[in-house]
């Protein structure tokens, strides 16, 4: 499911909180792509894009497998920031795997202004 979001008021301040997190992580580590999840207890964990040779996890999946590591049970939210148009399938498959299909995805650009709002279901 697709939903626009107009305007960055709109969002909850959890919700502007992690795109904020997912968008200093592109900045600091100079990479495509910055990503924050939040989990059932309200913690998030933030990522950049992992280019490796032998690696290669978008900033989303990087952020997820963080949560999961942590112990993270479940996500309420997640948020990556890009200049790509859509959120890969990947992407939400990694978020719906431990948030769920109804978790929300929110995609900003450099800028930090959310573009849109999928589920991962």
């Amino acid at each position: 499911m697709l939903t626009r979001m107009s305007e960055p008021a709109d969002l909850d301040p959890e919700d502007r909180k992690i795109v904020t997190l997912a968008r200093s992580a592109r900045a600091r580590n100079a990479v495509p792509e910055g990503a924050a999840v939040r989990d059932e207890t309200g913690r998030t964990y933030v990522a950049g894009t992992v280019a490796l040779k032998s690696l290669r996890l978008s900033a989303l999946q990087t952020a997820v497998a963080m949560a999961v590591a942590s112990g993270a049970k479940s996500l309420e939210a997640a948020a990556v920031v890009s200049e790509a148009p859509a959120v890969p399938s990947a992407d939400l498959a990694a978020v719906h795997d431990l948030g769920g299909p109804a978790t929300p995805v929110l995609l900003a650009g450099p800028d930090g202004a959310v573009r849109s709002t999928v589920t991962a279901g």
